[in-house]
Parts: structure tokens; C-alpha cells; sequence
């Protein structure tokens, strides 16, 4: 009996015409550089935050610290009041990213599924709100947070901002990329509006509403310029004032200790960042669709 030849399995390569695909030397080249770029002040500005003094003013520059140290830490949170200004941080960024991503999903919902006269004009006129600058309605949102008697409070520091014209339309674009059959099945299951987009429309535009959601997040709790003007005291300051406050009560002598401080207001949101990427390239490649 002959004998049955064994063929060994070969992995096959990727090939671009014939010819196997090489990433090119300078691509990798461009993309060390664009690393180097961002890292080399992220690695400065984390080392000086536990850099001794000595290490901070030495010249020349010493890249790599003798030794860590926690003093610098302990110096900014007992410098400012960084507790009361996270606690307001973190009720400011929470509440108003709810209030925008529930204001953004019922506003979407509405221009990608629901007939009513002037849709296309508003929707228009809602993305030309996109070009406006934010600054340019601070003093009429002063005035009015003035007169409604909500200065200096939790409502004033987070009302003005809840509508987002980004994410209302990113979450129509990906809305319109659901199957029509999908509101079919709803609408034959006797469901309302509400019961769809609870129990159909959240649960498939997950990705999406993540990232609407982070995005509102680091907007409320990188604000500075509008906490700054609707708030008189310290104990309703945010973050991003605790860091000016820092500065005018120490200075900008104590490197050490404004890195520090900078680390507080960095370090949450890179963290949630680093934890939802995934969602935010899943929400933005499916919202581009156009209809």
C-alpha cells in the first residue's frame, strides 16, 4: 500500500498585488516622532509632580529624578481646598453629561424618525450652532442664571451647557444607520416612542451614546472660563479654578506643587478615556452614515 504523502499547512502571507505588504521605514518614522511629541511633555509634567525641589530647579535639565517624592502631592492638596473642589467637580461632570446624553438621545430621535413641518431648517439650523463659540453666550447665560437667582449654585454651573448640538448629531447620524425594520417590529409590538428608544434604539446605539456621553463628560469637567464667572466662593469652585487658586496663593515658584495639582484634574479623566476608547471609534465609524 502507498504510502500517503503529508502536505504540511502553510501560513499565508499578506500580499498587496503579489507582492507582501511592508509598512515603509518613514511611516514608522512619522509615527515614533508623533509619539515622542506627545510623551516627552507628558513624561515631564507626571516626573515633576513627584520631583524633589532640587531635581526641579536643576540645570541642566535632569530627565530622570534621584528620588520620588510624595511632598509635592501632600503640599497642593493641603495648598487648596482640593477635596470640596473634586466633590464639585465630580456632581457638575455627572450631572450635566446625564442631562445632555438624555437631551441628545430624545432630540436625535426625534429628527431621525419622527415627521413634523420644518425638520430639515431645524436641523440646519441647529448644526450652524456648532460654529458659534461658546464665549459668545457667556453674558446672556450670566444674565439669565442672574435673574432665575442660581448663582454660585450646582443648577447655574451646569443648566446652561446641558444641550449638546454635537451630540444630538452624532446620535441622529448613527440612528439613521438602524435597520427600518427594527421600528417596524416596535411599532407592531404596540410599543410607544419612549419604549423604543429605551428598549430598541439604546441598546443598538450603545456605542454611540458612550461617546456622547464621554465627551460631555471631559467638556463639564475641563470647564473653566463659565465656572469661573458664575461662582463667588471657594467651596463652589471646580478643578480647573483650584489650579488658578493654587497659583495665586503659592505662586508659580512650587513647580512641583502646580504639577501636582494638574494631576488631579488630569489623571480622572485619562482613566475613564483609556477605559472607553473602544466605544468612542465603535460610535464614531458608525455615525457616518448619511441619508
Amino acid at each position: 500500500m502507498a504510502a500517503v504523502p503529508t502536505v504540511t499547512p502553510q501560513t499565508p502571507r499578506r500580499t498587496t498585488g503579489g507582492r507582501a505588504r511592508r509598512t515603509p521605514w518613514w511611516g514608522v518614522l512619522a509615527l515614533i516622532v508623533s509619539a515622542l511629541v506627545f510623551l516627552i511633555p507628558l513624561y515631564l509634567f507626571v516626573s515633576t509632580a513627584f520631583k524633589t525641589t532640587a531635581d526641579i530647579n536643576s540645570w541642566p535639565l535632569r530627565l530622570i529624578p534621584r528620588s520620588l517624592t510624595w511632598e509635592n502631592v501632600v503640599n497642593a492638596w493641603q495648598l487648596a481646598p482640593f477635596g470640596q473642589f473634586l466633590i464639585n467637580s465630580v456632581v457638575v461632570a455627572l450631572i450635566g453629561m446625564a442631562l445632555k446624553v438624555v437631551l441628545a438621545v430624545l432630540t436625535a430621535y426625534a429628527f431621525a424618525f419622527l415627521p413634523f413641518p420644518g425638520k430639515r431648517w431645524l436641523f440646519i439650523f441647529m448644526l450652524g450652532a456648532l460654529m458659534v463659540p461658546g464665549h459668545v453666550t457667556l453674558l446672556v447665560n450670566y444674565i439669565t442664571i442672574g435673574q432665575l437667582h442660581l448663582v454660585n449654585t450646582y443648577a447655574g454651573l451646569i443648566l446652561p451647557g446641558v444641550a449638546s448640538a454635537f451630540g444630538t448629531f452624532l446620535l441622529r447620524q448613527f440612528f439613521l444607520s438602524i435597520a427600518p425594520e427594527v421600528l417596524e417590529a416596535a411599532q407592531l409590538d404596540g410599543a410607544g416612542h419612549l419604549r423604543t428608544i429605551v428598549s430598541f434604539i439604546v441598546p443598538m446605539a450603545r456605542p454611540a451614546i458612550i461617546t456622547v456621553g464621554l465627551i460631555a463628560l471631559i467638556d463639564e469637567w475641563n470647564g473653566f472660563v463659565w465656572p469661573l464667572i458664575v461662582t463667588n466662593s471657594v467651596n463652589m469652585r471646580t478643578l480647573p479654578i483650584g489650579l488658578l487658586y493654587l497659583k495665586e496663593n503659592d505662586g508659580i515658584n512650587d513647580w512641583g506643587a502646580l504639577m501636582a495639582g494638574t494631576l488631579f484634574v488630569v489623571l480622572p479623566m485619562a482613566i475613564v478615556f483609556l477605559l472607553a476608547q473602544r466605544y468612542i471609534v465603535a460610535g464614531l465609524a458608525g455615525s457616518a452614515v448619511r441619508r
